[in-house]
Formats: C-alpha cells, sequence, structure tokens
C-alpha cells in the first residue's frame, strides 16, 4: 500500500483521492467475505468509507482550519500585510538589516495567521523580496529570509499543522499550542539575531536605507502607522491565541472569533474573501484503517522494536524520515498519513508525543528549506524577477536551516523548552 501510494503520487495524482481510491480498493480485499457477499457492492469497506467521512466532517477540532484559513485569506486580501511591512520598515529602520527584519516580522504575524507555507513565501515574495532588491539587498540574503519567515507558521500557534496532528494524534491542540510558543519565538528570534548580525558585520549585504526612500517622519507619525497596522493585527491573533491557551475557547471557537475579527479588519481596510478543505483527512482515515486492519501497522511496530533502537535514536531516525518525506509532500499529508505510522511506537521508547509534535513541527521547517525539493525555495523562484536563480535561493536558506537544526539541538538536550509552559498552565 505504501509503496503504491508514493509512486502514484509522483506521478502527480491528487493526493487525497488516491488515498480514498487505494483505502477502499485494498479495503475491498481485505473485508472481502465470499460467504456473505450478496452482490459487488455487499462489502464493510463502504460502511467504513461513509463512517470515516461522517467522523471526519463532524470534528469538533478540524472545524478550526477552515476558519483559520478564512481569517489568514481575509488578512491577506485586505492588504494588512502590505501595510504592515512598510510600516515595520519604517520604524526599524535604524537597525542593520531593517527591511529584512521587517520582513521577518511580517511573515511571521501573516504565518500565523493563515499557516499555509505557499501564501506566505509567494505573497511577501510579490511584497518584500522586490523591495529588498530595489533597496541593493544581496539576492541570496534576501531570498533567505522569505523562505525561511514564510515557514514559521508551522510552529508559531495559532499552527493549523498543530490542529491537525493534534487530531491525528489525538494530544490536546491547547497544550500543543502551549508546548509551540517558545520554540517558535526562539527560532524567529535565532532569525533575527542571524540577519541584524551579519548585516553588522557586511553592510553590503544590506544597505541602511537612504532617507529619501523612507521618507523625513516624525516619532509621532511613526508611532500611528504601527498604532493602524501592526496592534490591530497583532491584537486579532493574541486574541485568538490567548482565547485558547486560557481556557475562554476551544479551538474552533477562537477561530470562529479570530474569522469574524478578520472581517471586521477587512471591511476598516475594505475588501473581502474566504478559504476552506478537509478531503485529505477522510482519504487518509480510510487507508489508515485498511492499513492497520491487514496488519501494516503491526508490522512496522516489529520492524522498529527488532533494530533495539534507544529512544534518542528512534527520535532521529523518524525525524529523518519525516525530513526526507519533506521534499515531495506538504505537510498536511506527511502528519496525517504518515507521523500516525510512527505514533503507536512513542510509548515503546517512552516519548511524549506532545514533544514529539513540536519536534516534528521543527523538522518540517527543514524539509521546506533543503535542496533539491526545497518547497519554499520554488514558490519563492514561482514569483521572482528572471534574473534570480534557484542556486542564490538555496544558498540564502542555508544559514537559515542551521538555525533550525541549532532550535533542534537545543530541544532535543532541553525538553523543557516546549513542556515547561503546558506543566505551568495546565499540570
Amino acid at each position: 500500500m505504501l509503496g503504491i501510494f508514493i509512486l502514484v503520487i509522483m506521478l502527480g495524482f491528487p493526493i487525497a483521492f488516491t488515498l480514498m481510491a487505494m483505502g477502499i480498493g485494498f479495503g475491498y480485499y481485505a473485508y472481502y467475505d465470499p460467504t456473505r457477499m450478496q452482490n459487488l457492492l455487499d462489502n464493510r469497506v463502504f460502511d467504513l468509507f461513509v463512517n470515516q467521512t461522517y467522523s471526519v466532517m463532524s470534528n469538533d477540532v478540524l472545524t478550526a482550519i477552515p476558519l483559520f484559513l478564512f481569517m489568514g485569506y481575509i488578512v491577506e486580501r485586505a492588504n494588512i500585510v502590505e501595510r504592515l511591512f512598510v510600516t515595520l520598515n519604517i520604524a526599524a529602520r535604524r537597525l542593520p538589516g531593517s527591511m529584512a527584519v521587517a520582513a521577518l516580522a511580517t511573515c511571521a504575524l501573516f504565518a500565523t495567521a493563515t499557516g499555509i507555507i505557499g501564501a506566505v513565501v509567494t505573497l511577501m515574495g510579490l511584497l518584500a523580496f522586490p523591495a529588498m532588491l530595489k533597496a541593493r539587498y544581496d539576492t541570496s540574503f534576501a531570498a533567505g529570509v522569505i523562505c525561511a519567515g514564510g515557514c514559521l507558521g508551522i510552529l508559531i500557534p495559532p499552527s493549523i499543522m498543530l490542529i491537525v496532528y493534534g487530531a491525528a494524534a489525538s494530544v490536546s491542540v491547547v497544550k500543543l499550542y502551549a508546548a509551540a510558543l517558545i520554540p517558535g519565538f526562539l527560532l524567529a528570534g535565532l532569525y533575527m539575531i542571524y540577519v541584524v548580525g551579519r548585516a553588522a558585520l557586511n553592510p553590503s549585504i544590506a544597505p541602511k536605507p537612504r532617507e529619501e526612500d523612507v521618507g523625513d517622519l516624525s516619532s509621532g507619525q511613526i508611532a500611528f502607522m504601527v498604532l493602524t497596522s501592526f496592534v490591530p493585527l497583532a491584537v486579532l491573533i493574541l486574541s485568538v491565541l490567548g482565547a485558547i491557551l486560557f481556557g475562554l475557547a476551544t479551538p474552533s471557537e477562537a477561530a470562529a472569533i479570530g474569522a469574524l475579527g478578520g472581517l471586521v479588519l477587512a471591511v476598516l481596510y475594505r475588501l473581502r474573501t474566504s478559504a476552506m478543505v478537509c478531503w485529505l483527512f477522510v482519504g487518509s482515515w480510510v487507508f489508515a484503517s485498511v492499513f492497520s486492519y491487514l496488519g501494516g501497522e503491526q508490522l512496522v511496530k516489529e520492524f522498529v522494536l527488532s533494530l533495539n533502537l534507544t529512544p534518542l535514536t528512534f527520535l532521529i531516525l523518524t525525524q529523518i524520515i519525516i525530513f526526507l518525506l519533506g521534499w515531495p509532500l506538504e505537510w498536511s499529508e506527511i502528519i496525517i498519513i504518515f507521523v500516525p505510522i510512527f505514533l503507536p511506537l512513542l510509548p515503546e521508547f517512552g516519548v511524549d508525543p506532545l514533544f514529539f509534535g513540536i519536534i516534528v513541527a521543527l523538522n518540517l521547517q527543514t524539509s521546506f528549506m533543503t535542496p533539491p525539493m526545497a518547497m519554499a525555495a520554488y514558490y519563492l523562484k514561482g514569483v521572482a524577477p528572471p534574473h534570480v536563480r534557484l542556486v542564490e535561493i538555496f544558498r540564502g536558506a542555508f544559514p537559515f536551516l542551521a538555525m533550525v537544526l541549532f532550535a533542534i539541538v537545543l530541544l532535543y538536550n532541553f525538553p523543557g523548552i516546549a513542556l515547561y509552559l503546558p506543566e505551568l498552565i495546565y499540570g
């Protein structure tokens, strides 16, 4: 099943419908019973498909996904991101690499609102990347900033990936959000330190803005710009996140409030739009049910246990596999299809599913920026000026990859970075 599935998606077939077709096809064989079969449609796999579809569509946790997507798309279409980038660029103009710092901060905020890497990298590639090139920034340096910043939405709450992982692993999304806060801001902070430090040591890669480019604005004017661009979006995201973390609302309820808040902002900024999706879960759960029924889950478990791995080597092995899967696949397919294969093994090695989820979220940052299949780089190349070469984008992403690997090593050695807040708030 796994071999054929990987082959078929490499050929470009839609993943959700491939999963459904394979789940029903192999399930038809698995549940075939000639003693009770009256006709071709008399097979329990069809009952399984209907039940799994109903279970997914009525899952309260998954309701948050289209609502958070809706909030993110509204924020994108309302031109709030463009206003935010311009404002942060002016406010940070005294810092080395001010435009790169503004781009990272904008990416982080927008990524938390939408959670879609392609959307963030593409929009910032159209908005901030040309502006940095015009300001005589080094092409590789600017490209690395956009790729790295665009991937932050996987980790920083309210991350859609963590909602999906929570549903797949039966882990509290609220605790996942609390666990991801410190690692998320740690990674964003490492990015900022690298950008400012490198721009300070080598000003030629990020020249200081000229006065005519930023304008002669007073402190009061800059404060007003920040108040009208940064504060509304920050309040929207922090309100949604705070309502979840402090138990005032479930993720679904908070996402609905976020979507409503996004609509209010869109009205204020004179714009409109919408979004949704979840059929991938239907196909993956049918596929996983049949895979488990045929003994695939037990086969994987016995094979891994036969290797006599330590908890650390098990974690490293799983992260290498997930890293490699991140080349051809989006995070959604990895979390929904492949991560559940490892979940039954976590108790055998004493690994906390909460900690495992944060490590996976950090790991997926690398897979989106690592050649040859770095999806963030390809998203940026698709909207970059023709003279920007793919190899320049790859080169710019490498230092940020080092930051991610450093954060992963820190998390391995100090699990409290992820587990401290959930234990403090929820016990």
